[in-house]
């Protein structure tokens, strides 16, 4: 008896000393293509301004980087959106509940303890009891109050590669929390400038229509003298009505996008209200940094990074299923015939299950089932991979796409001033030479029309420079400092 008892704690000593002998792949984060420098990167180094390369790592929180703006409605506006925003909301809750499954994946390594306390009555058979077939049975009452712990050695790493995937997984959730932090912030800042850009717009019409107002008033008392024909009257009423239907547009364009901006702010449009605020030109000089730091910066890049990790350690457990797998188990407790006597010493019982305590299950055929387990775990792997590589070269082109907008759109916002500046010069002489009988009216009308075409376009490149700005600033994964943590956001 003693050497079958040594023999098994032998066994059962082996066995443990196998926990922990993973199976899985060693992860390391797959290569991507980084290029050495950005091409469209042409800012000089006198022209670096405030802003310095990325230096912090995927895991640090981005800050409030509109401030560059120097704007106090704009940074009110994003402070109320990390509050209130619904998406946001709903981000941090997937957080949260990724960090729950992660603390659950952990439990595996722990033994579990149940109790249970209840009668149970039961008629047993004659065959049960070694009597005859056709002999009577009395039921039987049995009272039980017991305590039973079960725990799983992790011979090959099954237990620790599912907490590995659930680790992965809670922390791709927090770079998904920050890139839709990222988004969110990038969304009021750039509506919030089209509001402004379309309150410019709108302001550049009602100065066209007190302009044409006032033409129509003097081609109208020119025409009652009798000096023109009503060709010229009828021209003027054309223009001005035109002018009147244009900014009725911009007016309804500018009402949409400040709906836009309520919902992001977590408000019904009808509880929110910008008040007009013409854009201006904004100069920002910002160095995007080194390629290979996107990697680092962008929370997109971190969470496809951590799907592949996650789907790494999914293999192992997909692998760990070939293997055997040992279950400790056991009951101890009272069991008694008669509830008075159930505490009794002589009451006591207690259960461990075959070899030990422990049950070793050794799969054999299960159809092609564990097979195709790994192989769907590392058909996804091969999909995170590919995935992330297609993060990163879009991350790299929406980069050199704002680089390029903002270079061009400086050299284009300068040729741009001059057109301005000629067109209002030419409309300028065209009134002179109209009042003097030299042209028609029909040239002074296309002069204005210049005029206005020209400070139109002027104020849309530099809603455009602002939007590009906010989108480079969005590419490189943002600013540096403390944002409103997930778990603030999560709690309110």
């Amino acid at each position: 008896m003693i050497q079958r008892l040594t023999r098994g704690s032998a066994l059962l000593a082996v066995l443990l000393a196998l926990a922990g002998c993973a199976v899985g792949p060693t992860y390391e984060r797959p290569s991507a293509a980084v290029p050495a420098a950005y091409k469209e990167a042409a800012l000089p180094a006198s022209e670096a301004g405030t802003w310095k390369p990325a230096e912090p790592s995927e895991e640090a929180l981005r800050g409030a980087w509109w401030k560059v703006f120097d704007d106090e409605g704009l940074n009110q506006l994003e402070e109320e959106a990390q509050h209130a925003n619904q998406n946001l909301q709903a981000a941090a809750a997937r957080l949260t509940q990724a960090r729950a499954l992660q603390r659950e994946a952990r439990s595996g390594f722990f033994p579990t303890l149940d109790a249970a306390f209840g009668p149970n009555r039961q008629r047993p058979s004659a065959v049960s009891q070694g009597l005859p077939d056709g002999t009577s049975t009395s039921p039987v009452t049995t009272w039980r109050a017991q305590g039973m712990v079960s725990y799983e050695a992790d011979l090959f790493g099954r237990v620790a590669s599912t907490f590995d995937a659930a680790t992965a997984d809670a922390q791709q959730s927090e770079a998904l929390y920050r890139s839709v932090l990222l988004a969110l912030q990038a969304d009021v800042a750039t509506t919030y400038f089209l509001v402004r850009e379309q309150d410019a717009e709108s302001q550049l019409y009602r100065q066209t229509v007190k302009l044409r107002t006032d033409t129509l008033q003097l081609i109208q008392r020119r025409y009652d003298a009798g000096d023109i024909s009503e060709l010229d009257l009828a021209r003027a009423k054309s223009e001005l009505a035109s002018a009147q239907s244009e900014s009725l547009g911009i007016d309804r364009r500018r009402a949409a996008s400040e709906h836009a901006l309520a919902v992001l702010l977590g408000r019904a449009p009808s509880e929110f209200a910008m008040p007009p605020q013409p854009i201006q030109k904004v100069a920002l000089s910002i160095p995007a940094g080194l390629p290979s730091a996107l990697l680092e910066r962008r929370p997109d890049i971190a969470a496809a990074e951590r799907a592949m990790a996650a789907a790494n350690a999914r293999v192992g457990a997909a692998k760990s299923a070939f293997f055997p797998r040992l279950d400790i188990t056991g009951a101890f407790g009272y069991e008694s015939s008669d509830l008075g006597n159930l505490f009794q010493w002589s009451s006591r019982t207690f259960l461990l299950g075959p070899l030990v305590g422990a049950a070793l299950s050794m799969p054999i055929f299960d159809g092609g089932r564990r097979q195709a387990g790994l192989d769907r775990a590392r058909a996804v792997y091969e999909e995170d991979v590919a995935t992330y590589r297609q993060t990163v070269l879009n991350a790299f082109r929406e980069v050199e796409d704002n680089l390029a907008n903002l270079r061009i759109l400086a050299d284009q916002t300068r040729a741009q001033d001059a057109a301005v500046e000629s067109a209002a010069r030419a409309a300028k002489l065209s009134h002179t030479q109209y009042r003097e009988g030299s042209i028609s009216y029909l040239d002074v009308i296309e002069a204005d029309r210049s005029v206005l075409l020209q400070q139109r376009v002027a104020v849309q490149l530099s809603g455009e420079q602002a939007r590009s700005a906010v989108g480079l600033i969005r590419a490189i994964g943002g600013g540096w400092e403390n944002p409103v943590p997930a778990e603030k956001v999560a709690a309110k």
